[in-house]
């Protein structure tokens, strides 16, 4: 059993950066950001492969989020540059066995507790 567990969430204005964390106990292998906002739906916002050599952002983020890991550390990173209001929302990191990386929820084992971002205007 691996636990995951995020940090760096908080207040931020629009424009600024914030830098979220995860942790995890052990080695895992892909990994990935998701959030969620009162009312609905988990949503993909982005994922690395277990090697680090592949990243894919939902269209939302793209060009503003880049998520990176250290698999040494067992920690993986989401840099969030110019947050907008709408990207306020619960982060989850979760992670995969495979080390192949995924937008889909349903292929991750292992989640965090979440972290909240909010983003003011």
């Amino acid at each position: 059993q691996v636990q995951l567990v995020e940090s760096g969430g908080g207040l931020v204005q629009a424009g600024d950066s914030l830098r979220l964390s995860c942790v995890a106990s052990g080695r895992t292998g892909a990994m990935g950001w998701f959030r969620q906002t009162p009312g609905k739906e988990r949503e993909f916002v982005a994922t690395i492969s277990g090697s680090g050599a592949d990243t894919y952002y939902a269209d939302s983020v793209k060009g503003r989020f880049t998520i990176s890991r250290d698999s040494a550390l067992n920690t993986v990173l989401l840099r969030m540059n110019s947050p907008k209001p709408e990207d306020t929302a619960i982060y989850y990191c979760a992670a995969r066995t495979s080390g192949r990386p995924s937008s889909r929820g349903p292929d991750y084992v292992y989640w965090g507790p979440g972290t909240q971002v909010t983003v003011s205007s």
